[in-house]
C-alpha cells in the first residue's frame, strides 16, 4: 500500500482526488494511485456521470459492505480453531503487519497507478500457520488502518480495508481448500493462500482504475500481475520457509535472521534503484511540463500590447498545478507550494498541492522589510526546517504555514528570484524529510529553474522575433502572424498602411532620436484609437499597418480618416512643435474589378496592395485611399518595364530621336538633342516621362545615360566623316553626377568615338544640381575640364538657381519651355525669358530657348538676342533616318570659315 499517492501520467488537470487501490497487506500490491482527472489521452468525465469522487465512494463502500459480508461467511463456515495465547498472537502479528508496512515501496507506473512492494505475504503466512481467521483479519486491518490514518488518507480507507479483507478471506479459502483436498505437502496451503492474496488486492485495483473511467494499457495491466506474483511467491516462499526452519530445525532463528537481512538488503538496494528510476522520471517530467508550457505561452498570437494587462497575465496555471502535484507525490509531502515569478516586476505567484495553504499565506513577500523569512533566503541550495529546533522567524513561518517541518529552495537565475519551492511535513511523519528528499528536492529545483529560465528567455526571443523593438507593437512577421487567422475567419476584413511624414526631416535636423521618438507617440497615438484588441505593427520608419475585423470599406474609410486626425496633432520634437502629415491606404480581401471578383487571404498581398493605395493617395490629391485593382496594373506595368529594359536596349526596341537646334537670328544648325524612344511591343509608344523615372529609380540610368550618349556619338562621328560639325546634347540624371568615376566613362566614349569634348553637350536638370550642389560641383568641374559644354536645362523653375549659377562651371541656360511657350500672351513670362537672357549673357553663358513653336516667339527671342531655338517651329524629334532627309529638306549647305560645311535651315 503507498504511503503517497503518484501523479498522473502528463495529466492537464490538478488532481481531485486519489485512491489507494491495495491493500495493506499486500506484497506487490497495485496500490493504484489514481487521479480523478482526465488521462493523457484527453479522456474527459461525461457531464451526466457523477464526479470521479463520487463514484470511488460508491465503489468503496460496495467493496468493503461485500467484503465484511464475505469475511462473515468465511468465518462461519472455517471450523473453529481454539489456540493459547491468541491476544499475544495477534498483538505479533500486528506489529509484524505493521513493520512489513513501514517498509513498503512505491513505484509509479503508467496511468497514474502507484505500485507498493511490502513484506506483508510472510506475517500472512505465518499467520495462517499459527492463527485462527478472525485473528489474521483483525491483526492486518489494525496495521493497514492505522497506517492510513497516520499517513492521513483517510479518503482511501473505506476501500482499503474492504481490499485487506478480500485478501485474507482468499488466502483463508484457498488455503482451507488445499489442505481439506491435501493437495501438496503441508504447507502448500500456506504458500498459495499468501501468493492468492495479493493478487486478489492487485485485480481489485484493476477494476477500481476501471471504475474510475481511467485507461490502463493491456500489457501493463499483465505486467503488473506478472511482478505482483513474482514478488509475491518470494516473500510468501521466505515466510514459509522461515516458518519451517524455526518450528523444525535446530538453532533456526539465526538461519532466519540471516535470511530475512539478507532479504531486506536486496528489498532495499531495489528501493533505491526504484527511487533513482521514479525521481529521473520525475526530473524528466517536470522539465517537459515547464518547456511545454514555455513553448504554449510564446506561441500564444499577440497584439502587440505592451501594457501591464498583457505582462500580468499568468500563463498555463493547470500546467504549474500538475508540475506542484508531480513533486508533491515525489517527494511523500503533505503539501507543496510553488510560489513563481513570471516578471521581475511582478508579484510571486503561489500554487498549491496537496493540504490547503492559509489564505493569508498566498500573498506574501519575498523583498522589503515585511518580507517572509522562509522567502528571501539567500543563494539557490536546500534548507530543511524543523519548527522544534529553528530561530524564531522561521518557526513563526512555519507557524503560519500550519507545518511542522518544510524543504525550502529558492529558484535563482543569474540576475534575480524566479520563485521558491517549499515542501511541507512528510506524510510518514515518523521519519521525516531525509537526505534522498534534500538531494531530489534540490535537482528537482535547480531543473526547474533552468527551464524557467530558459522558458522565459524562449518567450522573450519570440516575442522580439514578432515585436518591434522600438515602439513595442508587432513587426512585419508578428503582423503576418497575427492577422493571418482572423483573416481566414473573418474575410470581411480590411488591412491599413499608415505612412507618417517629416520622419527624414526631422532626423536630418535634430538626429535619429527626435524621430524615433515621434515614432514610438505616434504608435501609442493609434493603438489609443484603435484599441487593444485590434492587430497593430510598426512595418519600418514611420510606416504602420493595422487589421480592422469584420469591417466595410465605408467604415474603414472613417476611421483612417479618425487616425490621420490623431496623428496630425503636433509632437514636442527639442523644444519646439512639429506637425507630421500622413498618408492611408487599405485594402480588402475582397475585390471586383468589374468584370471579376477575387478573394484574397494573404496577409503580405493585402499589405502590398495597400501599399500600392498609399502610394497612389501619395501621388495624388486624395490623403486616403482604397485599393483599386487598376492601381495594381499601373504598377505591375511599371515592374514589367523595369525588368525589360535591358532586354529592349539590346533587341533594338530603345532608339534615339533627334531634335534640331538653330542660331538665332542665322538659322545656323548648330546640334541636336538627343531624345530616347521606347517602343514596346505589347503596350505600344511609351512616353519617356513614364519609364526614365521607372529606370531611374530601379538603378538602371546609368545603362540608359550610357546607351544614348553612344549612339550620339556615333551619329556626330557620321556628320564629321561629312564634314559637319553638329553637336549632340545628352540628358543626364542626378545619380551621373553622384558618380565620381561618370567622367571617366565620358572621356572614354569621346575617345572611342573619336569626338571632340566640344561637340558633346551633357544637361542636367536645375533640380539635380541643386539637391546637393557641393557633390556635384567636382563631376562638374572634371566634365568642364574635358572640354565638354556643361548646359543647365528647364531653367527657372528651380529655387535658388541665380544664387548658384554663377558657381557652377556650365556654359548654356536653357530657358524652361514653359516660360516661352507663356510669353506671347503672358507679360510676366516674357519677363522673366528676358531676364534670364540678360543673366545668361552677363554671365558669358551661351543661352537656349526650349518649346518655340510659332514665328512671333522666334522673333521675340531674337530680339532679345538669345542665342539658340528649339522647338516644334524647327522640327519635332526625328529618328536617324528621317533627321538626315529634314536636313536634305530643309537645310542648304555652305562652306564656313574654318573650311567646314554649315547647314542653315530655310525660312
Amino acid at each position: 500500500m503507498p504511503d503517497h499517492p503518484g501523479a498522473a501520467d502528463q495529466c492537464p488537470a490538478p488532481t481531485a482526488s486519489t485512491v489507494s487501490a491495495g491493500s495493506a497487506g499486500s506484497s506487490g500490491s497495485a496500490g493504484s494511485s489514481v487521479s480523478s482527472a482526465s488521462s493523457s489521452e484527453g479522456q474527459q468525465w461525461l457531464s451526466d456521470d457523477p464526479a470521479p469522487n463520487r463514484r470511488f465512494l460508491f465503489f468503496s463502500v460496495f467493496v468493503l459492505a461485500s467484503a465484511l459480508l464475505t469475511a462473515g461467511l468465511v468465518s462461519w463456515w472455517l471450523p473453529p480453531q481454539p489456540r493459547p495465547q491468541l491476544l499475544l498472537i495477534g498483538l505479533l502479528l500486528a506489529l509484524g503487519f505493521l513493520l512489513a508496512e513501514q517498509l513498503a515501496i512505491n513505484v509509479d507506473v503508467r496511468s497514474g497507478v502507484s505500485w507498493s512492494i511490502t513484506f506483508c505475504e510472510i506475517p500472512m503466512v505465518i499467520g495462517l500457520f499459527v492463527a485462527p481467521f478472525e485473528v489474521v483479519l483483525a491483526a492486518h486491518l489494525v496495521a493497514g488502518v492505522g497506517t492510513l490514518l497516520v499517513r492521513r488518507v483517510q479518503d482511501r480507507i473505506l476501500y482499503n480495508a474492504g481490499a485487506m479483507v478480500y485478501e485474507i478471506v482468499c488466502a483463508f479459502v484457498v488455503m482451507h481448500w488445499i489442505t481439506t483436498a491435501h493437495i501438496g505437502p503441508a504447507w502448500a496451503g500456506a504458500l498459495a493462500g499468501a501468493l492468492v492474496a495479493p493478487m486478489s488486492s492487485t485485480l481489485l485495483a484493476l477494476v477500481c482504475v476501471r471504475v474510475l473511467g481511467r485507461r490502463m494499457r493491456l500489457n501493463a495491466a499483465v505486467r503488473l500481475v506478472l511482478r505482483t506474483l513474482v514478488l509475491g511467491l518470494v516473500n510468501a516462499s521466505t515466510g514459509v520457509v522461515g516458518y519451517q526452519v524455526v518450528m523444525h530445525a535446530e538453532a533456526g532463528w539465526p538461519l532466519l535472521a540471516l535470511a530475512l537481512g539478507g532479504l531486506s538488503a536486496l528489498y532495499i538496494a531495489y528501493s533505491g534503484l526504484l527511487r533513482e528510476q521514479r525521481d529521473l522520471e520525475a526530473l524528466s517530467e517536470v522539465s517537459l511540463m515547464v518547456a511545454r508550457s514555455g513553448h504554449q505561452a510564446a506561441a500564444k498570437p499577440s497584439l502587440g500590447l505592451t501594457g501591464p494587462a498583457e505582462a500580468a497575465e499568468v500563463p498555463d496555471t493547470d500546467e504549474w498545478q500538475v508540475i506542484a502535484d508531480r513533486i508533491k507525490d515525489q517527494l511523500g509531502a503533505a503539501r507543496v507550494v510553488l510560489r513563481l515569478r513570471f516578471d521581475p516586476q511582478l508579484p510571486l505567484h503561489t500554487v498549491v498541492s496537496g493540504d490547503d495553504l492559509p489564505a493569508e499565506m498566498h500573498a506574501v513577500e519575498a523583498t522589503g522589510s515585511r518580507a517572509d523569512a522562509l522567502l528571501r533566503l539567500p543563494g539557490s541550495h536546500v534548507r530543511h526546517f524543523r519548527r522544534g529546533d529553528s530561530i524564531p522567524e522561521v518557526r513563526h513561518a512555519l507557524l503560519r504555514r500550519g507545518a511542522d517541518e518544510a524543504l525550502v529552495v529558492p529558484l535563482r537565475s543569474a540576475s534575480h528570484l524566479l520563485g521558491v519551492v517549499e515542501a511541507h511535513d512528510k506524510l510518514s511523519r515518523w521519519r521525516g524529510f531525509g537526505q534522498a528528499d534534500n538531494r531530489l528536492i534540490g535537482t528537482l529545483a535547480s531543473h526547474l529553474a533552468t527551464a524557467m529560465d530558459n522558458r522565459r528567455l524562449l518567450a522573450t526571443l519570440r516575442h522580439d522575433a514578432y515585436h518591434d523593438p522600438l515602439t513595442g507593437l508587432l513587426n512585419r512577421p508578428g503582423f503576418r502572424r497575427a492577422a493571418g487567422e482572423p483573416l481566414r475567419q473573418h474575410p470581411d476584413s480590411v488591412v491599413l498602411r499608415i505612412d507618417l511624414d517629416v520622419l527624414s526631416t526631422v532626423s536630418d535636423a535634430l538626429g535619429y532620436a527626435w524621430s524615433d521618438r515621434m515614432v514610438v507617440a505616434a504608435g501609442r497615438r493609434l493603438r489609443d484609437a484603435l484599441g487593444p484588441e485590434v492587430a497593430l505593427a510598426r512595418l519600418e520608419g514611420g510606416q504602420f499597418a493595422a487589421l480592422l475585423v469584420d469591417t466595410d470599406p465605408e467604415e474603414a474609410h472613417a476611421v483612417a480618416e479618425r487616425l490621420r486626425a490623431g496623428l496630425a496633432a503636433p509632437y514636442p520634437v527639442d523644444r519646439l512643435t512639429v506637425e507630421a502629415d500622413s498618408v492611408v491606404g487599405y485594402s480588402t480581401p475582397r475585390t471586383d474589378d468589374g468584370e471579376t471578383s477575387s478573394l484574397e487571404l494573404d496577409v503580405d498581398a493585402l499589405l502590398q496592395r495597400a501599399d500600392v493605395a498609399l502610394r497612389a493617395a501619395r501621388a495624388g490629391s486624395d490623403t486616403v485611399r482604397a485599393y483599386l485593382p487598376t492601381m495594381g496594373q499601373i504598377f505591375l506595368r511599371r515592374f514589367q518595364l523595369v525588368t525589360q529594359f535591358r532586354q529592349a536596349l539590346e533587341s533594338g526596341q530603345v532608339k534615339v530621336h533627334y531634335q534640331p537646334k538653330v542660331a538665332l537670328p542665322s538659322r545656323q544648325v548648330l546640334g541636336v538633342e538627343a531624345l530616347v524612344r521606347w517602343r514596346h511591343p505589347e503596350f505600344g509608344r511609351l512616353d519617356p516621362d513614364e519609364f526614365v523615372p521607372a529606370v531611374e529609380a530601379a538603378g538602371l540610368i546609368d545603362a540608359l545615360t550610357g546607351f544614348v550618349m553612344d549612339q550620339s556619338l556615333i551619329r556626330v562621328r557620321k556628320w564629321m566623316d561629312r564634314g559637319l560639325r553638329i553637336a549632340a546634347a545628352v540628358n543626364l540624371s542626378v545619380r551621373s553626377l553622384d558618380d565620381p568615376a561618370f567622367p571617366d566613362r565620358v572621356a572614354a566614349a569621346l575617345e572611342r568615338h573619336r569626338v571632340p569634348p566640344e561637340l558633346l553637350t551633357l544637361e542636367l536638370t536645375e533640380s539635380g544640381v541643386m539637391a546637393d550642389p557641393q557633390r556635384a560641383l567636382p563631376v562638374l568641374r572634371r566634365l568642364h575640364a574635358l572640354g565638354v559644354v556643361l548646359a543647365v536645362d528647364d531653367f527657372g523653375t528651380g529655387y535658388s538657381s541665380l544664387a548658384y549659377l554663377r558657381q557652377l562651371p556650365v556654359d548654356e541656360v536653357k530657358i524652361d519651355k514653359s516660360f516661352v511657350l507663356g510669353m506671347g500672351t503672358d507679360l510676366g513670362d516674357l519677363a522673366v525669358v528676358r531676364s534670364i537672357v540678360e543673366l545668361g549673357h552677363s554671365l558669358g553663358l551661351t543661352v537656349v530657348a526650349e518649346g518655340v513653336e510659332d514665328d512671333a516667339a522666334r522673333d521675340q527671342l531674337a530680339a532679345m538676342g538669345c542665342d539658340i531655338a528649339q522647338g516644334y517651329l524647327i522640327s519635332r524629334p526625328l529618328s536617324e533616318s528621317r533627321l538626315e532627309a529634314w536636313l536634305q529638306a530643309r537645310t542648304t549647305q555652305a562652306r564656313g570659315l574654318r573650311d567646314e560645311t554649315v547647314l542653315t535651315l530655310l525660312s
